[in-house]
């Protein structure tokens, strides 16, 4: 049976608790009950993402999240959605630079279904896997990069903005979406060592939340995952440590069929699980975190130089985090103009701080949505694997807000000072393509008839 589990303290959680147990084989389980709803979440996070991939082979750790729908030995084809869909539950999977992730969410009394299709992929996909499903699916990530990034407005800005921000070389320098030339390169024996690499249950974490019994549920873990063997064979991730300032203004200008001109920024800071990052968060909620922003009320509201005014922060463990900067123009207005208002803004927010009630209206709207996450079952089996797997303790997931509504104003103050200012910044700038000049054309018979 499971070797040693950890509870939290109710303080400080809103009565949420956890438990944490682990495998003789390294998987770590987590499981919190709530019986609010006869729901139960399941959700397991393997610590693998785009920062582990390698040069010429980008994309990989996206693509095995569309294989491992796939089929494996027990279910074939695309029977993972059929039975979970046929139980009335639901599921997907994701990928970011840090981690990939597989969740459902089921009826209680089909948790052990999602439990065992779980354990079925991750001890038998490479039975199943084969050219036919590799080939498939790459078929189906090109298709997505398509439609998500080259063929919409402004949709390769995050690949530009991170390439910038991100030295060559650097794990996050790519994105998870990988390139073309990438996924055509990537073949059958790359994807089979590289789910033997980082698919292995001392690879993952498995969350289980809701409507359960905690003996009868770590009863199915172990009987299902228990007899999975672990892999010990994963290289050591390579550092994504850079200097706390970028030193320079790092800029790229694109000209695109885009409805209206755009200026996208990315900022360097602080590591996510630091209190440092906390307030960096707290201050790019004051300043673009909606509506009552002082951006917005700048840009939009006062200036009316913008029709869209928002940043905020794509928090990062491995790697400094960014402060997301995106504003789109209104009308004819050029972006130096906007720049000089946005740098004016943060400069007198660096020089003065937040008020009380910008702070208090910050904190407010991040414990919101953080209470919004921890109120679903799914949300919350997602944030115990968040800090599991990118933070060592699972618990901190229930007191993640607290360590936010503890930061001071100063705090806030300090960290635009040293980090939101222009030396310290990726800047991406879109320009709409000139319309083509069209020929002038001999009037017809009853252009010249209507004269």
């Amino acid at each position: 049976m499971p070797m040693g589990h950890t509870a939290t303290d109710q303080a400080d959680t809103g009565g949420l608790t956890a438990t944490e147990h682990r495998l003789a084989n390294g998987l770590r389980v987590v499981l919190s009950e709530d019986h609010l709803t006869p729901v139960a979440a399941v959700c397991l996070w393997y610590d693998v993402g785009s920062r582990h991939e390698v040069k010429g082979r980008t994309g990989l750790a996206h693509l095995f999240e569309h294989l491992m729908f796939q089929g494996s030995k027990q279910v074939k084809g695309n029977g993972h959605f059929e039975l979970v869909q046929g139980a009335g539950g639901s599921l997907n999977g994701t990928t970011s630079f840090e981690r990939t992730n597989y969740f459902e969410t089921m009826p209680t009394h089909q948790l052990e279904l999602a439990l065992w299709l779980e354990a079925d992929r991750m001890g038998s996909l490479l039975a199943a896997l084969d050219d036919e499903s590799m080939d498939n699916q790459r078929d189906v990530v090109k298709n997505e990069r398509r439609q998500r990034y080259d063929n919409v407005p402004y949709g390769t800005a995050f690949e530009k903005l991170t390439a910038l921000a991100y030295p060559e070389g650097h794990p996050y320098h790519h994105t998870p979406i990988g390139s073309m030339a990438d996924l055509d390169a990537a073949t059958l024996e790359d994807a089979r060592a590289f789910f033997r690499t980082y698919y292995a249950p001392n690879n993952a974490v498995l969350s289980v939340v809701g409507d359960i019994d905690p003996e009868q549920t770590l009863a199915w873990v172990e009987r299902y995952f228990g007899s999975i063997p672990a892999h010990d064979g994963k290289p050591v991730p390579r550092d994504g440590a850079l200097p706390e300032v970028i030193g320079g203004q790092l800029r790229e200008v694109v000209e695109e069929e885009v409805p209206a001109r755009a200026l996208m920024a990315a900022y360097r800071l602080p590591e996510d699980g630091t209190r440092a990052c906390d307030a960096a968060d707290l201050a790019l909620t004051v300043l673009g975190g909606g509506e009552s922003s002082r951006l917005y009320n700048r840009l939009v509201r006062r200036d009316r130089t913008a029709v869209a005014a928002g940043f905020g922060l794509l928090r990062l463990a491995g790697a400094p985090s960014l402060g997301w900067l995106d504003v789109k123009t209104s009308g004819d207005y050029e972006v130096p103009v906007i720049e000089a208002a946005i740098d004016e803004e943060l400069a007198r927010f660096a020089e003065e701080g937040p008020t009380a009630e910008e702070m208090e209206r910050a904190q407010a709207q991040l414990e919101r949505e953080w209470l919004d996450r921890l109120g679903t079952v799914a949300g919350r089996a997602d944030e115990l694997c968040r800090y599991a797997v990118l933070f060592g303790d699972p618990q901190l997931a229930l007191t993640a807000v607290q360590r936010v509504l503890e930061v001071t104003p100063e705090e806030v103050q300090e960290i635009a000072r040293a980090r939101l200012r222009p030396d310290n910044r990726a800047v991406l700038v879109y320009e709409p393509l000139a319309a083509e000049p069209t020929e002038p054309t001999e009037p017809t018979e009853n252009e010249e008839a209507a004269k």
